[in-house]
C-alpha cells in the first residue's frame, strides 16, 4: 500500500496535519515513537486563546485560565497587568494531544505508536518498534518530529542555529490563579516562569543556553523544596533555511517555528500543519510532488506568521544585550498606567512584536532603551579596544 501522506510525530502539529489530510480523503498514517500520545510532557502548557482555539478541542484539558501576568525583576520591582478576562489557558498537554489524536483518528488517520523512524528515501520510511521493522510508502511526508527532527537529520537539512534547554517542575505553592509570573533574571538568556495550574499548585521553569540546571535549582527555591514531574526539553529558535524538499514538508518545532519571544510553538505549529495539509491535498490531487510545487507551502506559512518569527528573533537577540539592571530600569519605566493600558489592549501572546514596537515608540521606554544601548555599545567598544 502507498499512503498519500505519512506524518512523523503525533504532537499538536502532527495530529493537526493528520486530521486535515484525512478529512480531505487522503490515506494518512501518523507514526509516534512514544508509547502514549502526549507523553512525556515537554511543554509549559500555557496556550493563548487563539492557540487553544487552533487546536479545535474541548475544554477537557484545561486546568486553569489566566487573565494577565506579573513581570518581576531581581530587585522585586514588578509590572502587573490584568485584562480582567481570559487571555490564556493552562492545559494538560497530555490530555490535549490525546484529544487531537482521537479527532485525527475519527477523521480516518491511522496511528502507530512505539514506532520510531530510522531510515527513509524519497518515497518510503523505515521504522522499528513494537511491530518490528517495517516500511511504509508515501506520496508526501510531513515531518512533525520535534526540535531534534530525525527526518531533518536523515535528509541532511540545515536546521535552526539556536537551541535553548528548558527545565520545569510542578510544585506545591499558593499563588494567585489569575496571573502568570515572569522572572527575566532567573535566566539572563531568556526568562523563568511560574504558572498557576490549580489551587496550591504551580508549574515553574526556565530556559537558557548555559548553566540551566544550576539556575533552575536556584530559581525553584522561591517556591519551596518539594517538586514533582521534573522534565527537560529543547527549544529551537530560528526557522530552518528551507522547510520543504524531496516530497517532505516540515512543520512545528521540526521546522523551527517556535516564537523567539516566548518559546511557545503550539500556535505556529498547528497553523503550519494546516498549511502543509492544504499543500499535500493539492499535490495528491494534481499528482505534483516536485519541489517547485511544494514551494507554495513556504509561501503560505511565511505570509501567515513569517514576519512575526523574523522580528521575534531580532528581539530575542536584543534581549541578550540586557542585564538585570537594564531589566529593572525597563520594568520601572513601563510601570505607567498608559503603558499598562496599552499592554492590556494590544498584548498578544502569539504575536507580541506589534506591542513591543508600539512600546518602543513610547517616549519613556525609548529614552531608557536608547540610554541602555549607548551604554552597552560603549562597554563592548571598550572591551574590544582592551583586547587589541
Amino acid at each position: 500500500m502507498i499512503y498519500d501522506v505519512v506524518v512523523v510525530g503525533a504532537g499538536p502539529a502532527g495530529c493537526a496535519a493528520a486530521q486535515s489530510c484525512a478529512k480531505k480523503g487522503l490515506s494518512t498514517l501518523c507514526i509516534e515513537e512514544h508509547g502514549t500520545i502526549g507523553y512525556p510532557i515537554q511543554c509549559a502548557g500555557l496556550l493563548s486563546v487563539a492557540a487553544f482555539d487552533e487546536c479545535r478541542v474541548s475544554q477537557h484539558s484545561v486546568l486553569n485560565t489566566v487573565n494577565g501576568a506579573r513581570l518581576i525583576s531581581s530587585k522585586d520591582n514588578a509590572l502587573h497587568f490584568d485584562a480582567k478576562k481570559t487571555k490564556a489557558f493552562v492545559v494538560d498537554r497530555g490530555v490535549l494531544d490525546k484529544e487531537m489524536a482521537i479527532a485525527a483518528a475519527d477523521a480516518g488517520a491511522e496511528f502507530l505508536t512505539k514506532t520510531a523512524l530510522f531510515d527513509l528515501n524519497s518515497t518510503s520510511v523505515r521504522t522499528q518498534g513494537i511491530h518490528g521493522k517495517r516500511e511504509f510508502n508515501y506520496h508526501i511526508l510531513i515531518a512533525a518530529d520535534g526540535p531534534r527532527s530525525t527526518v531533518a537529520r536523515l535528509m541532511q537539512m540545515k536546521r535552526s542555529n539556536i537551541y535553548l534547554a528548558g527545565i520545569q517542575a510542578d510544585m506545591k505553592f499558593d499563588m494567585d490563579l489569575r496571573f502568570v509570573e515572569i522572572y527575566p533574571d532567573a535566566s539572563p538568556e531568556f526568562f523563568g516562569y511560574a504558572i498557576p495550574i490549580g489551587i496550591d499548585r504551580v508549574r515553574i521553569g526556565l530556559c537558557g543556553q548555559t548553566n540551566v540546571m544550576e539556575r533552575f535549582n536556584a530559581f525553584r527555591k522561591k517556591f519551596g523544596d518539594v517538586f514533582t514531574n521534573l522534565v527537560t526539553g529543547t527549544i529551537p529558535l530560528g526557522v530552518m533555511p528551507k522547510t520543504y524538499g524531496n516530497r517532505t514538508l516540515f512543520v512545528g518545532d521540526a521546522a523551527g517555528f517556535v516564537k523567539p519571544t516566548s518559546g511557545g510553538g503550539v500556535y505556529t505549529g498547528v497553523r503550519s500543519a494546516r498549511h502543509a495539509a492544504s499543500v499535500a491535498v493539492a499535490a495528491c490531487s494534481q499528482d505534483r510532488f516536485d519541489d517547485n510545487f511544494l514551494a507554495q507551502y513556504e509561501h503560505r506559512w511565511q505570509a501567515d506568521f513569517g514576519d512575526m518569527l523574523i522580528s521575534g528573533l531580532r528581539f530575542f537577540k536584543l534581549r541578550q544585550q540586557l542585564n538585570s539592571e537594564d531589566i529593572d530600569r525597563l520594568i520601572c519605566a513601563m510601570n505607567d498606567p498608559d503603558i499598562i493600558e496599552a499592554i492590556i489592549k494590544y498584548g498578544d501572546m502569539d504575536n507580541p512584536v506589534p506591542l513591543i514596537k508600539k512600546l518602543m515608540r513610547n517616549p519613556s521606554i525609548f529614552t531608557v532603551m536608547s540610554t541602555l544601548m549607548r551604554s552597552r555599545f560603549r562597554s563592548i567598544f571598550k572591551e574590544q579596544i582592551k583586547s587589541v
